[in-house]
């Protein structure tokens, strides 16, 4: 049977087919469909993990007791994650473990563009690079035998394209596969020096096997076009390179992409006059052609920033433009905004009215650097604007900690941010920390945490008790308010700047695009009252326009949270019947 599947979904799809048992991960844009397709399998049991490290040392001890494992996360997840990645190399496995990292060029939804085959590299691992979804699925399941051939866990490298996309997949039936069994043997296991020095031998020997069984593999294939023009690619690459340059050129496809295979990079390079080295982000093939003294063209004509396409390739190995269409009417802006309803937007617009410094975090809510609300100062890492809120008070003093506030979402708070709030708290910072509980994960689609009662699956269980938390890890000042209440959260934030010792705000407030989230009445305007000062779109929410020099509120976006209610200084907004 056929399917059109995302490539995450093949994914998935290729850990049920493997006979794989566990599954822990982090939801990260664009990995998350992975894991979530997976727990759609009974077969396989699925969690969301608190973070990314945690997750990788689950599917390990998975790996340990005999189970086929995987851990998903993007490309900044797998940072969170190299303590254990690096030393598993080492150990290998028991049975197969895979961890599927999804990069981002072009950062559609990451901090940075960093390219996850350097760890690959460093950490002295396989990693394979899948093209489109059949791959996704062909080269998941490939992984599991080469983990158990070669002892050792496998890197599955996908991209924004390749996750997001979606290409026919030809279904098979599970493999079931019994418990591999378990042998005491610490001179595998534990990484005590005596044996990690030996260790480290072993993975050099093995690489050079991988390197080896990559000259011959059928994942690293030539298509050989009679042309005197060659492209080394992989990934989504590859097929723009199909796409833009067609038969017109020789190609060498690549699907490890660690290690590589030298006599075929030699064999291919030796068909063609001209030799082009095609891929996103970082020179990786480049260097190593280079290296084996390969004469290629890359970087030197290809970008180094930013995500590929048709066009780009066919402007630097042609020279050509693509034809475009140019509009008549400048098309305005159209930057990202907080949903209507936001939980999130009362709080920032609170701290820009109050002129605090905000050290701010991964989520939804690093919108609240945007206009019009711009209430962000930084924003680093999971978990760093706590650390770097105490960082920043210790170095200014005084001065600081009565103007400076950090934020963080309830599940960013238990991903990386407890650490932080015991580190004020033992190291006596007095410092403000704002937990924003919108009770989800929203920045990634709605996936439960540790707070929300729920697994992946949906079933009840235990919930983190945040204020209990914070008051356990030394916290004596630990309130909660609602961020719709402006005066209630304003009022707040001014009585723990001025208290002494640190403190936690919970602005608590369920995410408005929540399904079991009950919404008010869509608020209106008395345009005999408004006076079209605009503070209403101080806000910065999409269902509030100007027309005619009067406020309008979209009927159809507006869920009646009252924050613009608030805000006006002639009562000109209220519900329908409150505006007659």
């Amino acid at each position: 049977m056929k399917e059109l599947l995302l490539g995450n979904e093949a994914v998935a799809r290729g850990l049920y087919e493997a006979g794989v048992r566990v599954v822990s991960s982090y939801p990260g844009t664009p990995s998350t469909e992975i894991t979530e397709a997976a727990a759609t399998h009974d077969e396989i049991f699925c969690e969301w993990a608190p973070n990314e490290k945690v997750a990788m040392e689950v599917a390990s001890g998975a790996s340990f007791g005999g189970a086929r494992s995987f851990c998903g996360m993007k490309h900044v997840g797998l940072n969170v994650a190299a303590d254990p990645l690096f030393t598993m190399s080492y150990i290998g496995v028991n049975a197969g473990m895979v961890i599927g990292v999804a990069d981002d060029p072009g950062m559609h939804s990451s901090q940075n563009e960093q390219d996850s085959r350097n760890y690959a590299i460093a950490a002295k691992l396989p990693m394979l690079e899948p093209s489109d979804s059949s791959e996704c699925r062909d080269f998941t399941k490939l992984a599991y035998r080469l983990s158990e051939q070669f002892d050792t866990p496998v890197l599955l490298r996908l991209s924004t394209r390749v996750s997001h996309s979606r290409s026919i997949v030809e279904l098979e039936e599970r493999e079931e596969r019994p418990l591999l069994p378990y042998h005491k043997d610490p001179s595998k296991n534990v990484m005590l020096p005596v044996f990690a020095t030996k260790k480290h031998a072993v993975v050099e020997k093995r690489t050079v096997a991988l390197a080896e069984w990559a000259e011959t593999a059928e994942i690293n294939r030539v298509e050989d076009n009679g042309s005197d023009v060659g492209v080394i690619a992989a990934g989504s690459v590859y097929t723009y390179a199909r796409e833009a340059l067609g038969d017109t050129v020789s190609y060498l496809k690549l699907g490890m992409v660690n290690p590589l295979p030298e006599r075929l990079i030699r064999d291919f390079a030796s068909r063609v006059k001209k030799l082009y080295v095609i891929e996103e982000l970082d020179d990786v093939l480049e260097t190593f052609c280079r290296k084996i003294g390969v004469p290629v063209i890359g970087k030197d004509v290809f970008p180094r920033c930013g995500e590929f396409s048709q066009s780009v390739i066919r402007r630097c190995v042609l020279g050509e433009e693509p034809e475009t269409m140019q509009v008549q009417q400048p098309i305005p802006g159209r930057p990202p905004v907080m949903c209507c309803g936001c939980p999130h937007r009362g709080v920032f617009y609170t701290l820009k009215k109050l002129g605090v410094y905000v050290s701010g975090d991964i989520g939804c809510y690093t919108l609240g650097a945007t206009a019009p609300l711009s209430a962000m100062d930084a924003s680093i890492c999971m978990g760093a604007s706590v650390s770097s809120l105490h960082g920043f008070n210790k170095a200014i003093g005084a001065e600081a900690e009565k103007k400076s506030v950090a934020v963080i979402g309830d599940p960013t708070f238990i991903h990386s941010g407890i650490t932080g709030l015991i580190d004020i708290a033992y190291n006596k910072s007095n410092s403000v920390v704002m937990v924003l509980d919108n009770s989800i994960t929203g920045m990634t689609g709605h996936q439960q945490n540790p707070t929300t009662g729920y697994t992946i699956k949906g079933d009840p269980t235990s919930a983190v008790n945040l204020e209990a938390l914070c008051h356990a890890v030394g916290i004596a000042r630990v309130r909660v308010v609602d961020p719709y209440n402006l005066k209630e959260t304003e009022q707040a934030v001014r009585e723990e700047l001025e208290a002494d010792g640190p403190s936690v705000i919970i602005c608590r407030r369920p995410c408005a695009l929540l399904k079991y989230v009950k919404h008010n009445p869509p608020l209106t305007i008395d345009r005999d009252r408004c006076i079209g000062c605009k503070r209403c779109l101080g806000i910065g929410c999409p269902a509030i326009s100007i027309h005619g020099n009067k406020a309008e509120i979209d009927a159809t976006q507006c869920v009646g949270c009252g924050v613009c209610e608030g805000l006006c200084p002639k009562q000109a907004i209220g519900a329908k019947e409150a505006a007659k």
